[in-house]
Parts: structure tokens; C-alpha cells; sequence
């Protein structure tokens, strides 16, 4: 994941294509293709229904992967599709991680210049925009698509549907996992294990951790991140913690459960024990900083999007064939990885000027043909999201030996629970999702390492999380 700086102003007001920094990447129907790049074909059926629809344009709002060769291959496929239906698309790209996000494009929406589709992290930003009513209804084409591919990812069922419509259209499985180095581990004579505790990962980290060498064995950061965010609640979970009720309605952080797993993940950045096991400057990482110092070769362990995967994997980074892949781990409260994984979402804003166009476009991209340039590019990163889709070519079912591993996640029975009777996912909150945005998890736990108490700084978390739930609409 990264993090940058937010819209240009050409870019906010919808007239261009300066996203985040990002150059857009016109994909209009007159465009020369790359002859480097095979591209697929559009379906009969889906030029048929874009018949009526030549000459006419629309905007894509697409959520910047990792890989630089992955969005290129994305706009491969939205330029194919152009051509084929005699249309314009202008996809420009968002880095979501920015963490006003919402914001922005809330504002667009209610400004009219909002672009006619975008993906979205499901599990992240749907609930936000579907409560500031943003989206339109897309049920109609999540049922076809169901019809044709069979049944979505089954996470994408908790975040995507309100009220028993879907508002976000399942568009690729993001691969979500936990990376070791085997070869560390070898030196040491430790055997790779597909399942740890916390403790048991803590202290592995520290026996493979060697500062002379420049191995440091924990690779994770505490600071304002989307990956510091998603280890930290991921902790929280597995200790029998939670930031809100099942129903996802009532704020829960303060409890007992989250104070000890707040005073465990405290200890690793202030107890001395494993002052070696800590990169250099690891308290001020940023999204990018964890990728890029495993990709380096200097981290025992990470956990992250399969971004790092697919980098080190494409660029044949030495670093691919010394991973060792498992899911998650595991804490007091729970006997299994509580890992859900996460989907990209089609979303189709309100007062959008080319609706049908952009649910065409939709139903294209999830399709195997124009799925399989992306993600080859962003091994394990980008996977499939429909059943049928899975089993459309063999490069989803055994490209890679991590790929069963994740096809397993996207189709486990849900929800998980723990013994303390929390369900995973809980029920999607606009209320949550925002408290992940407003990085209240990181800033506690830098409290902490700043000298605070666990138990303070988690209450101290809990009345800003109540703020904000309240600021969508939830009152505690």
C-alpha cells in the first residue's frame, strides 16, 4: 500500500485527470493499443447491450494497485473495451489510503462531478458511501453476474449489501496474508509452520533478528498506515477485542481483551528485549515502508496486501523463492486466523451521466479474459471474486503455490468467531470504517509507545471512536 497526497485540483472538480498525483490513463475508444499487450475480447453479449450506448463517454475512478505493470494492464483492458463499443473512458487513479478519501469524493458526488464508477475496498469505504448516499442500487447486475459466474467472494456479502441490496458490484479478490523468511528461519533450524500465536511470531522475529546482518525480524509499523491499522485491529480481534458490537452499531474498545492486547503489541516497541528485532526508523514508516525494506531483504516478517508478493515475484526479487506464506495469527480468544481478506468493489455514484455504460464496463472487467492481464501482473493481489472465474483458466488455480491458500479464504464459511462471542466480519459500519480512516488505532498505540498507559490510551480511544461514530449517524 502507499500513501500521497490528495487531489489535484483539475483532477477534484472532475475535469481532468490529476488524481492523488497520479496521471490519469485515458483509455479512449481512439486510443492506440500497446502491440506488446494481447488483449480480450468483448463478449457478444456485452457489445449487444453497448449498441445504443457508441459515441458516448465516461469517468473510472480506479484504486491504485502497487504494481506499476498491473494498472497499465487494467487500462489495457479498459482501452479494448473503448474500442470495441465505439465509447470514451477516462480512468484516473485514487491512492485510497489518503485519508480523506471519503471526503473528496463525497464532495464530487454532491457537486455532480462525480466520475460514473470507481473500485473500492469493500471492507473499507462501501458502508461510508452507501450512508452519505452516494450509490445507486446495483443488485440487478450482481444477480446477473451471480446467474452467469456463480456466487461472489463471501466477504463481499457483508460489506457490499444493505438492507438486502447490493450497492458494490464484487470486481477482484485482494489477497491478504502473513510473510516469513524461510531462509532466516533455516539458519536458525526453525521449521515454517503454517499457523502461530502473536507470541510465538513475536519471538520467532526475535531469534531470526541479526542487526550486523541487517536482518531485523519484525517488519511492522505502528504509525499512521493502513497496514499498521490493519495488524493492529487484526491483534485486537484475535484477543477477544473489538471496536464495535456484531451489529456494528455500538462502540466496544474499552474491555479487558483489548487492554492486554494493547499492553502485548506496546511491549514490542518499548521493551529493550526486542530493541534488535525493530528496524531502523520503523516508528515513523509510512504505507510504503514495510514493502519496500522486505522487498530490500532486511524484514523477517511482514504482513500485508500480496503486493509484496507479486513485486518480488515479477521482478524475480530473490526474496519470492525465501517467503514463506500463512494467513494469519491467532490470539487468546480464537483457534483460527480470523482473515477475511478483502474485495474491490464497482460502485456507481449517484447522478452518474453514463450509468449503463459503467455497469457494462463492470460486468467486462470482472470476466476471466480481462481479469487475467491484471493479475498476472499483481500475483495474489488480484484474484478472482466470482466462483466460475476461479476455474476460467489455470493461472488462477495453480499460478502460484500461495493461490489455493486464497481461494480457500474467499470461499471459508462465515462468520468466524471467537470464544468470547465476537462474529467476523461483524455487520458493515460506516462508523467503523471511518474510525479506520481517522487512524485512531495507530495514534493510540503511539501514545503508548510515547509513554502512555494501555489502559488510558484505550480509553482515551474509545470517546474519539465514539465521536465519530456519532458523526455517521450513530449515536452512542
Amino acid at each position: 500500500m502507499k500513501d500521497s497526497e490528495l487531489w489535484s485540483r483539475r483532477g477534484f472538480l472532475g475535469m481532468g485527470v490529476g488524481v492523488l498525483g497520479a496521471a490519469g490513463l485515458a483509455a479512449c475508444g481512439d486510443s492506440s493499443e500497446s502491440p506488446a499487450r494481447v488483449q480480450p475480447e468483448v463478449p457478444k453479449d456485452l457489445l449487444d447491450a453497448a449498441a445504443s450506448l457508441k459515441g458516448t463517454s465516461m469517468g473510472l475512478l480506479s484504486q491504485k494497485l502497487y504494481s506499476t505493470a498491473a494498472n497499465e494492464a487494467l487500462d489495457s483492458s479498459i482501452r479494448k473495451f473503448a474500442d470495441a463499443t465505439g465509447t470514451k473512458i477516462e480512468n484516473s487513479l485514487v491512492q485510497a489510503d489518503a485519508g480523506d478519501v471519503v471526503a473528496k469524493i463525497d464532495a464530487e458526488v454532491k457537486g455532480g462531478v462525480a466520475r460514473d464508477l470507481a473500485f473500492m475496498t469493500d471492507s473499507r469505504f462501501v458502508a461510508q458511501f452507501q450512508a452519505l448516499g452516494d450509490l445507486e442500487d446495483v443488485t440487478d447486475i450482481v444477480t446477473a453476474l451471480t446467474a452467469k459466474y456463480g456466487e461472489p467472494t463471501a466477504e463481499a456479502k457483508n460489506f457490499c449489501v444493505f438492507d438486502g441490496k447490493w450497492f458494490a458490484i464484487p470486481y477482484h479478490f485482494i489477497g491478504i496474508g502473513s510473510f516469513l523468511r524461510k531462509d532466516w528461519m533455516q539458519d536458525k533450524g526453525i521449521v515454517p509452520k503454517d499457523l502461530y500465536s502473536w507470541e510465538e511470531l513475536r519471538d520467532l522475529c526475535l531469534a531470526i533478528s541479526d542487526p550486523g546482518k541487517r536482518r531485523f525480524g519484525w517488519g511492522m509499523t505502528v504509525n499512521r498506515s493502513g497496514d499498521g491499522n490493519g495488524m493492529i485491529e487484526a491483534l485486537i480481534n484475535s484477543y477477544g477485542g473489538s471496536i464495535a458490537a456484531n451489529d456494528g452499531k455500538k462502540v466496544t474498545f474499552d474491555s479487558p481483551e483489548t487492554i492486554q492486547a494493547v499492553t502485548f503489541l506496546g511491549d514490542i516497541y518499548t521493551n529493550p528485549k526486542y530493541k534488535a528485532m525493530l528496524p531502523t526508523g520503523v516508528a515513523s514508516w509510512t504505507d510504503t515502508s514495510n514493502n519496500e525494506n522486505w522487498l530490500a531483504g532486511i524484514l523477517g516478517y511482514t504482513r500485508n496486501q500480496f503486493s509484496v508478493y507479486a513485486d518480488s515475484r515479477t521482478k524475480k526479487n530473490p526474496v519470492h523463492e525465501n517467503t514463506h506464506v500463512f494467513s494469519d495469527c491467532i490470539g487468546p480468544a480464537t483457534d483460527k486466523p480470523l482473515l477475511l481478506g478483502q474485495s474491490q468493489g464497482f460502485v456507481v455514484f449517484k447522478g452518474a451521466k453514463n450509468p449503463a455504460l459503467a455497469k457494462l464496463l463492470a460486468q467486462y472487467l470482472v470476466s476471466a479474459p480481462a481479469l487475467l492481464g491484471v493479475a498476472k501482473e499483481a500475483p495474489g493481489l488480484v484474484m478472482p471474486a466470482w466462483a466460475k472465474v476461479w476455474d476460467a483458466d489455470p493461472f488462477f488455480t495453480s499460478g502460484d503455490p500461495a493461490f489455493p491458500m486464497l481461494r480457500k479464504i474467499t470461499e471459508q464459511s462465515l462468520p468466524l468467531s471467537t470464544k468470547n462471542g465476537l462474529d467476523f466480519p461483524q455487520k458493515a459500519s460506516a462508523g467503523q470504517q471511518a474510525v479506520g480512516a481517522a487512524y485512531v488505532l495507530t495514534d493510540m498505540m503511539q501514545q503508548v509507545v510515547q509513554g502512555t498507559a494501555p489502559a488510558p490510551a484505550v480509553t482515551a480511544a474509545h470517546a474519539k471512536m465514539v465521536q465519530i461514530f456519532a458523526q455517521q449517524g450513530l449515536p452512542q
